[in-house]
């Protein structure tokens, strides 16, 4: 299902520092704007309350994910919190391995070829290019040129609507979108115009 949500949107929303009692209305407009995959990173406060809130007031066919997740321990937390995508800084076996077990998503973050394919080889649904901004488009088409046929690469780090369409040229598929899209502090309406403006470009551009 992560790879059919980001089929009809390839762009993810990342809401670090997203408190609960906001958590439905910034959701809401972000599913209203078309993204279909929302991360809460778990150094936002109360992580757990804020995807319990999120699952629970958007339709079945927008993915909840967690952000930052480190430990086993963390990836248990997550789904019983009802989160479905488990996104990682990095790619350590032992959280690969606890995610797939959990019947979980999975999208670790890699920086090298090598940490690529050993993540492949664990499961990983998504490779989260992290950080999308020291390796650029170049990167992007070098790694798809040996990495399976059909693998997603998700750059996030310093993604604007205006530095897609490099990336997408290259062979992108999605992007993870951090304080482009929101800042702790924001309100829904302002949001909304940075979504509507993402998934325009995307729009666009593909």
């Amino acid at each position: 299902m992560l790879k059919q949500a980001l089929a009809q949107n390839g762009l993810i929303a990342i809401l670090r520092g997203l408190r609960p009692q906001e958590a439905a209305a910034i959701g809401n407009v972000l599913y209203a704007a078309g993204f279909r995959v929302i991360e809460v990173p778990l150094n936002s406060p109360e992580p757990y309350e804020s995807i319990r809130i999120l699952r629970s007031a958007l339709p079945a066919d927008c993915l909840i994910g967690a952000g930052t997740v480190l430990t086993p321990e963390q990836v248990e937390q997550v789904k019983a919190a009802g989160g479905q995508v488990i996104v990682m800084p990095h790619s350590d076996p032992k959280v690969l391995r606890a995610a797939k077990a959990a019947g979980l998503y999975l999208s670790p973050g890699v920086a090298t070829p090598t940490e690529a394919f050993a993540a492949l080889a664990e499961g990983a649904d998504v490779l989260k290019m992290f950080p999308a901004e020291q390796m650029g488009p170049a990167v992007v088409k070098a790694w798809l040129a040996v990495l399976p046929a059909g693998t997603i690469l998700a750059p996030v780090g310093g993604i604007t609507a205006d530095n897609m369409q490099v990336f997408i040229d290259a062979g992108v598929k999605g992007f993870g979108l951090g304080s482009g899209l929101f800042k702790p502090g924001m309100t829904p309406e302002e949001v909304a115009v940075n979504a509507k403006a993402y998934v325009a470009a995307w729009n666009a551009l593909r």
